[in-house]
């Protein structure tokens, strides 16, 4: 992948998951790479696993605590980002949170973070970033969704409801950047292995469960490769995975197949734990 040597990259969510995988690729292929999260420890212990694998010694490497949801936290991460790394070529959006429960069942709370989170976070390092970019007349940003991001599945009416705000904050971020030369990314993940998505475990309904079936989850290192060479190749929407990728189309050409699909394993789940 030379397209990224020498590159400039700035990664939210880095510190595990797609993120830190993300990360370590890169700095395999050459390029600088700045991560940030809100964990101070795990920043530095992800960090150490980066700076590991880099492949020329004028590689930068390094990283910034930062909340996504405090324009106050991610205005200073954004300066010290530009100052450590020289500038900035690449922004990948992959902090995100998620928390699986019925609309009834969710707190407050959870609804309101992950808007502040997932979409606002997205929406907050960006515009940190634009005018950089503007100015220098180029750059790409990659907003990290899911595959809830175009479709939503029973237990997710949260989660969901953020990951779609990004797809159409996107939308419109891609027409606004024809006249700056940027480009855009938007990436829609199936089930990953990830330590997210082990805790959404503990918690989320047997219905979604069975919704989800044995789908095999992807690798954290696969859904990031394909992430980057999605970059790398100026695609728009990128859905990783042979079973995302079908998904994906299907919803698109024929939605009510998906949706046959899903509510099939819901009514079957039902048959056998009827709602009392």
């Amino acid at each position: 992948m030379n397209h990224f040597r020498g590159k400039k990259v700035f990664i939210t969510g880095g510190s595990s998951g797609i993120g830190e995988a993300a990360a370590r690729l890169l700095a395999g292929w050459g390029a600088d790479v700045w991560i940030g999260a809100r964990g101070e420890g795990k920043l530095q212990a992800a960090l150490e696993g980066v700076r590991a694998l880099a492949v020329d010694d004028s590689q930068v490497f390094g990283s910034t605590a930062v909340d996504v949801s405090d324009k106050a936290s991610v205005k200073a991460a954004a300066a010290e980002v530009l100052e450590g790394l020289g500038g900035l070529d690449i922004l990948i959006n992959n902090a995100g949170i998620a928390h699986p429960a019925t609309v009834l069942e969710t707190p407050d709370e959870v609804f309101d973070s992950m808007m502040q989170v997932n979409y606002f976070g997205t929406v907050n390092v960006t515009r940190a970033f634009l005018p950089h970019f503007y100015a220098q007349k180029q750059g790409h940003v990659c907003n990290v969704g899911s595959m809830l991001g175009f479709m939503g599945i029973y237990g997710y009416t949260a989660y969901a409801s953020s990951k779609y705000a990004i797809t159409g904050f996107s939308d419109c971020l891609r027409q606004e950047f024809i006249d700056h030369g940027i480009g855009i990314t938007v990436v829609f993940p199936p089930d990953t292995d990830t330590p997210q998505l082990a805790a959404e475990n503990e918690i989320k309904p047997p219905e979604t469960k069975a919704i989800a079936g044995e789908v095999k989850m992807m690798s954290a290192e696969s859904v990031a490769r394909t992430m980057l060479k999605g970059i790398a190749s100026g695609t728009y929407h990128v859905v990783p995975g042979f079973m995302g990728g079908f998904t994906y189309w299907a919803y698109r050409h024929m939605p009510w197949l998906v949706r046959f699909i899903i509510d099939g394993a819901l009514k079957s789940y039902r048959k056998k734990h009827p709602v009392s």
